[in-house]
C-alpha cells in the first residue's frame, strides 16, 4: 500500500499546529485592529482623548457633530503611543489592557526654556489676554501674560510633563480594504467621505528591454536609444468624492501627497483620485455675485457659508499661508 494518506495526515497535523501557533501569537505588525479607547492623566484625572461618547459627555465635552466610535490603527505604524502598542501585540479580540504612557513618549518633558518673551507686536491684538493659543513665527503656543510691549509665551504642549494612563479594549480586526482605508481617513483628517476602490484599466508608458540579439538604434554618442511601448495595466483606484470639508480641511490642504502616500502603502493601492461633482443644485447658487460686489456679495457669502459648515476658521489658514510665504522654502507637501 502506498503511503500517502500517512503523509497527508502528518501534513494536515502540521498545518493545524501551524494555525494554532497563529492563534497563539495573536495580533502583530501590520494587523488592522479595531480599538475602543480613553486616555487621561495620571495626576489630575484630566480627559485627553476619548472613543466612549457618554465619557466626553459626563467630562462636559461638546459631542454635537463629532462621531465617538472605536478607531482603525495598523500596528506597527506609529499610529498609537508605543508602550500601548508593545501591549496590544501579542493579544486577540475582545482582549482589554490598561497602560501608563510615560510624559517623554506621550506629549513630551515640560521644558522651561520653552517658555520665552516675544515682542506683543508678534500677536494679533484679539489674543492679546492670558490662556489665548497664539502662532509666533510658526511656532504655537499659550499667552501666559503680557506686559506693555512684551509677552510671555509657553510653546510646550499643554499637556507636557504629564504621564498618561491609557484604557483600551479590542474591538475587532479589520480585514476589509475599504474598511481598512475610510478608518486611516477618519484618523487622518476625521472626516466623513464618500469612497469606493475599484480596479481601472489605464495605458502607460513602459521601458522595453533590449534585446541581447539585436542592436537597437544608436544616437550621436554612440549609446543606444532607449525604447518604450504604451501597454495596458490594472490599477486598484481609490476614488474619494471631495466634500467642503474636505477641501478646507487644514491638514489635507498642506499634507495630502503624504496622506494619500501613506494610504496607499498601508493599504495596497496604487492611486487615489479626487472627484468634485458640480451639479445643477450647487450651479444655481446666486452666480458670482458681481464683479464689483467682492467678497460682500453673494459670492462671499456662498464661501463663508461653505467654511462655518466646514467647521473651518479662514483666519487660520490666511496665518497658514502667510507663515509658509515667510519661511525659508522648505519643500511643498507634494514633493
Amino acid at each position: 500500500m502506498s503511503d500517502e494518506p500517512e503523509e497527508t495526515d502528518q501534513e494536515q497535523t502540521e498545518a493545524e499546529e501551524a494555525e494554532t501557533e497563529a492563534e497563539a501569537e495573536g495580533l502583530g505588525d501590520g494587523d488592522f485592529v479595531r480599538l475602543a479607547y480613553t486616555a487621561r492623566t495620571v495626576e489630575g484625572d484630566q480627559l485627553v482623548d476619548t472613543t466612549d461618547e457618554e465619557v466626553a459627555e459626563e467630562e462636559g465635552i461638546e459631542t454635537e457633530g463629532r462621531e465617538f466610535e472605536p478607531r482603525v490603527v495598523v500596528l506597527g505604524a506609529g499610529h498609537i503611543f508605543e508602550a500601548v502598542e508593545e501591549d496590544v501585540v501579542g493579544k486577540e479580540v475582545g482582549d482589554s489592557g490598561s497602560v501608563t504612557v510615560p510624559a517623554a513618549e506621550a506629549f513630551g518633558e515640560y521644558d522651561q526654556e520653552n517658555v520665552r518673551t516675544v515682542s506683543a507686536e508678534k500677536i494679533p491684538e484679539d489674543d492679546r489676554y492670558p490662556g489665548a493659543q497664539v502662532n509666533v513665527d510658526g511656532e504655537q503656543g499659550y499667552l501666559e501674560t503680557i506686559i506693555g510691549g512684551r509677552a510671555r509665551v509657553d510653546f510646550n504642549h499643554p499637556l507636557a510633563g504629564e504621564d498618561i494612563e491609557y484604557e483600551y479594549e479590542i474591538v475587532d480586526v479589520v480585514e476589509d480594504k475599504l474598511e481598512r482605508t475610510k478608518g486611516l481617513f477618519d484618523m487622518y483628517l476625521d472626516a466623513d467621505l464618500e469612497m469606493h476602490i475599484q480596479t481601472d484599466e489605464v495605458e502607460e508608458e513602459q521601458l522595453v528591454e533590449p534585446d541581447e540579439d539585436e542592436e537597437g538604434e544608436e544616437d550621436g554618442e554612440g549609446e543606444t536609444e532607449p525604447e518604450f511601448e504604451t501597454v495596458t495595466v490594472e490599477k486598484e483606484t481609490l476614488y474619494v468624492e471631495a466634500s467642503p470639508q474636505l477641501s478646507f480641511n487644514q491638514q489635507w490642504m498642506f499634507q495630502k501627497q503624504q496622506i494619500a502616500q501613506q494610504i496607499m502603502e498601508q493599504v495596497d493601492l496604487d492611486r487615489v483620485i479626487i472627484q468634485e461633482t458640480i451639479d445643477n443644485a450647487s450651479a444655481g447658487m446666486g452666480g458670482l455675485g458681481g464683479m464689483m460686489g467682492g467678497m460682500g456679495g453673494a459670492g462671499g457669502a456662498d464661501l463663508e457659508a461653505a467654511l462655518e459648515e466646514a467647521d473651518v476658521d479662514a483666519d487660520e489658514i490666511v496665518e497658514e499661508l502667510e507663515g509658509g510665504e515667510e519661511g525659508d522654502g522648505g519643500e511643498s507637501a507634494g514633493e
